[in-house]
Order: structure tokens, then C-alpha cells, then sequence
């Protein structure tokens, strides 16, 4: 997703004129590429036929996915307006353990038209659905060649090359058999659904301020709201968005699974939601034992309710390396043989901490957030990770070494005393959901530019396509009892 403000383009009430309703129908989407010769969908690299791929370039491969979700997209809408994806294949920040996959976002935004609510943006695809008519259609273009587009896309060129996530390129089949690669069909079924509206965007999330009327900066006060805004409703503050000032938007996109989405088709799918897994902790020491949330990873093997971890181990701190991110010396080896090892977030990937855990004889690796939030999910990949490994929040973290702690006082015949973790679930609370059953959107603290606010909260059990991390066990479906994104998009206006 693409958060940075790039252009609006409004237009009042003299569209009236120009504005004819029409029959909805199944939507189509037309893909435009910006990439030169030789590039991106240009791409003349000979490659074979994969997972139902049937390209012989990397470039036919790149756009044959392009195609085969936009067909995805044009079947879950309705819409008798084109909507035009403009696509292009570029150099983004990327390391060798890092990247940046890509980015979409509408790339205009329109207010006061015909079927909209007054004083309200709307990105371009849904206002056109709205109106009737293609708002920007013969307005001159900005210079860029796509100032007239309804979504803007951009995908990481270099992604798999030695120093841009070394060895994990996009996978361009249709299978999902993606291995050590990224999934591109899932990648690029997200990313679109920003560009159609599943965003905030007209909001400065770090601010709070909203886009002026006239399009041209975000202001502190006097800006219009997005048609998100009504279906934003703060637990903390009890309000919406909508009826917030500049600074509670700002605390607000910072209040942990505090935000949640009150429109009625999410409400209504929201059933959904698994009863929330629960980490049992049972502790000999008095006030020790509890239950916390915790998130789960995509390498290794999948946890289940039922499950009993094992007994739980800390390690040394290590400034250097970060915990956890090198080979465990003889002293932690001791500590987390047979155990459950709990291991700061920070500094080194989730797979490379449960690998070294593993390697030192550990059953089971708990990474404790480091910093305010929800349970973080865990991304990576390593085929060799045999051992499961899950997140608890930063608070849930302090309170499990505490336990470890006071549990060394209540052994017996000379043994040190263990607190002990098994999974099980809380009947009374769907994961990712408040406490009345509403979906919570993803409210970290410290913000996370591009991700707060615009995407599902990491919670949500089973995973939400729109979640700010891709899982591996995504599909195809929008709606439920497998997803929550068309109907998100359904209270909008689609």
C-alpha cells in the first residue's frame, strides 16, 4: 500500500451534467504498463512454464498474474466504469534480508460528485462506480502518464537478486506452491485491494490531519474526512473518526486493538473470526500463572489448541547480535535444552532466532514483541525449522520471564521450580475482534507508516488477506467464512 499523498483531483457539482447512471454489472479492469523495453513486463528472460503459469518470459509471467487476479477482482465487484491499473516493474529499497515487495494505492481522489456523500473523498475506482461516469476522463494528463489512472502500482524489479532478499524472488504461479519465494498472486490480490479503497489514505495517520478540499496539502483543521471515517469507532475515545479531532485521530491510530471497524457487512461476516487461541501459562508461584494472546508464524509447524509447549527458558540479553540472532553459547544451551526458549523480537529475522533456538536443543520458541501492540505475526521462511514458534506482545513478554523468575523459588528435591506453556482458546472472544465482536483494524505503537490503520489487526484467526503481513494459508475467496475484505469494501459503496 501506498500511503504517501500523491495527487487528487476533485470536481464538484458542474459534473452533475456529465454524470449518467448506469446498470452495475461485473466489473472490468484494464492493466496499462509503464515499464520501458526490456523491462518489468518487457522482460524478455526465457523461463519455463510454472504452477499453471503458462509464460515463457518473465515478462508474460509477470503480466499473466497481473490478469489472472485482476480477473479475480473483476468477478467480486460491480462496477459499469473500467477501472485502469497502471503497473510498473522498479528499484525499491531493498537488503539482503529485507524488502520492499511493492505498493498500491488510488491515485485520485474526488469529492462532491453525484452518489456521494457531501464533503467526503472517495478514491477514484469506487467514486467512477458511484457516479457512473469516468470522473478524470478528459482531464490532460499530469506529465506522468498515468495522472488519469484509478490505481497506481509498483512492484520490486530486483526482488530475489543477490542484495534484495537474497534467494526469495515473487513466485509467478498460480498454485501456490511458492516454496522460499514470495507469492505474487496474493501480493498483488492485496496490494489492488488498496488501490480500490481498502485505505485510509486521505488521513495523515501520523498526524491526524485530513486532505483540504482543494486536494492540495493535509491540514490541521477544515479538511474533509475519507468515507472511511464513519465505520472507524474507537473503543478508548468512543467515537469514530469521523467525529474526531486532528490529535484523537493521531492517538487513535497508536491505541492497540482499541480500533474497530463498525460498518454492518463486516459486522455481519465477523462470525467468522475463530474463538481467540490463548497461551496458558501454569506457574507454582503464587499470581504467576495467566493467559495471553499470541500470534503465530509461518515457518515451521502449525499450533494447534490442545497443544502443551513445554517448560519456559529465558536467555542472556545481547546488544550486539540482538537476542537470539547467533549461535546460543554453552550457557543458554543449558537454559533452553527441552524448553521452550523466549526470545526478544529485533535485529535478525523470527526464522534465523527459532533456527539458533533449535539448534541449541530448544522444543519451541515464544518471540515477545518489542514494542507496544497486539502479538505480532511472524513472517520468514526456513524448511528446516521443525520446531513451533509463537508471539506474545511486549507486556505479555515482561510477564512470562516474570514467571520463569518466580517459579525457580517452588522446585522440589533440589530442582529449580518451571512455569509451563500449553495452547488453548477463549470461547468468549473472536480473535482480531473487540470485545462486542466488531473487526479491529492494526493500531501499533510506535505507527507503522503504510501499515497502521489501512490493513486488518495481525489478531484476526484465520488470517485476513488485508492483515499488513502476507500468509501463506491466503486464497482467493473475499468473503466469508474465508475473508473480510469485500465486505469492507461492500460497506463503502462497492
Amino acid at each position: 500500500m501506498q500511503k504517501t499523498f500523491k495527487k487528487t483531483v476533485l470536481r464538484g457539482a458542474l459534473l452533475a451534467a456529465l454524470c449518467g447512471v448506469g446498470v452495475a454489472q461485473a466489473a472490468t479492469i484494464v492493466i496499462q504498463s509503464r515499464d520501458p523495453a526490456g523491462v518489468g513486463f518487457n522482460d524478455p528472460t526465457p523461463v519455463a512454464p510454472v504452477g499453471g503459469n503458462p509464460g515463457t518470459t518473465l515478462g508474460e509471467q509477470r503480466m499473466y498474474v497481473y490478469r489472472y487476479v485482476a480477473d479475480v477482482w473483476e468477478k467480486a465487484l460491480d462496477s459499469n466504469v473500467t477501472i485502469t491499473v497502471n503497473a510498473g516493474w522498479e528499484a525499491l529499497t531493498c537488503t539482503a534480508t529485507s524488502a520492499t515487495l511493492g505498493s498500491a494505492s488510488a491515485w485520485n481522489l474526488w469529492h462532491d460528485f453525484p452518489g456521494s456523500q457531501p464533503g467526503t473523498w472517495y478514491p477514484q475506482a469506487l467514486a467512477n462506480k458511484l457516479a457512473g461516469t469516468n470522473l478524470s476522463a478528459g482531464q490532460p494528463d499530469d506529465g506522468t502518464g498515468y495522472g488519469n489512472v484509478d490505481i497506481r502500482t509498483q512492484f520490486n524489479v530486483n526482488l530475489g537478486n543477490s542484495g534484495c532478499l537474497t534467494g526469495s524472488p515473487f513466485y509467478l504461479g498460480t498454485d501456490g506452491n511458492f516454496g522460499n519465494g514470495v507469492n505474487f498472486v496474493e501480493t498483488l490480490l492485496h496490494e489492488l485491494g488498496h488501490g480500490l479503497g481498502f485505505s485510509v489514505l486521505s488521513v495523515q495517520t501520523s498526524s491526524g490531519f485530513r486532505i483540504n478540499a482543494a486536494g492540495t496539502a493535509y491540514v490541521s483543521n477544515g479538511g474533509l474526512p475519507s468515507i472511511w471515517e464513519q465505520f472507524m469507532f474507537d473503543n478508548t475515545a468512543g467515537k469514530t473518526w469521523l467525529n474526531m479531532t486532528s490529535a484523537e485521530r493521531k492517538a487513535s491510530a497508536i491505541n492497540p486493538l482499541g480500533l474497530a471497524w463498525i460498518g454492518p457487512n463486516v459486522v455481519a461476516g465477523a462470525g467468522m473470526l475463530a474463538a481467540t487461541p490463548i497461551l496458558s501459562i501454569a506457574s507454582p508461584a503464587p499470581g504467576q500463572s495467566g493467559s495471553y494472546a499470541y500470534g503465530t508464524a509461518s515457518f515451521g509447524p502449525a499450533v494447534t489448541s490442545g497443544s502443551s509447549l513445554g517448560a519456559l527458558a529465558t536467555i542472556k540479553a545481547d546488544t550486539v547480535n540482538g537476542q537470539g540472532c547467533v549461535a546460543f553459547d554453552a550457557a543458554d544451551t543449558a537454559a533452553v535444552t527441552g524448553k521452550v526458549a523466549v526470545i526478544d523480537r529485533g535485529t535478525c529475522g523470527f526464522a534465523v532466532k527459532a533456527k539458533n533456538a533449535q539448534n541449541a536443543g530448544a522444543v519451541g520458541v515464544i518471540i515477545a514483541n518489542n514494542a507496544a501492540g497486539a502479538a505480532p505475526g511472524l513472517g520468514g521462511t526456513d524448511a528446516s525449522v521443525v520446531i513451533p514458534t509463537i508471539s506474545v506482545s511486549q507486556a505479555d513478554g515482561v510477564k512470562l520471564r516474570s514467571a520463569i523468575t518466580a517459579s525457580t523459588a517452588y522446585g522440589a528435591r533440589g530442582r529449580p521450580g518451571l512455569a509451563s506453556a500449553a495452547l488453548s482458546t477463549d470461547p468468549s472472544r473472536r480473535a482480531g475482534a473487540d470485545a462486542l465482536g466488531r473487526p479491529l483494524l492494526y493500531t501499533p505503537n510506535p505507527l507503522v507508516s503504510g501499515s497502521s490503520v489501512s490493513h486488518w489487526d495481525v489478531s484476526a484467526t484465520p488470517n485476513l488477506l488485508m492483515e499488513p503481513n502476507i500468509s501463506p494459508d491466503l486464497g482467493l475467496v473475499l468473503v466469508p467464512p474465508k475473508d473480510l475484505t469485500k465486505p469492507l469494501l461492500k460497506d463503502l459503496g462497492w
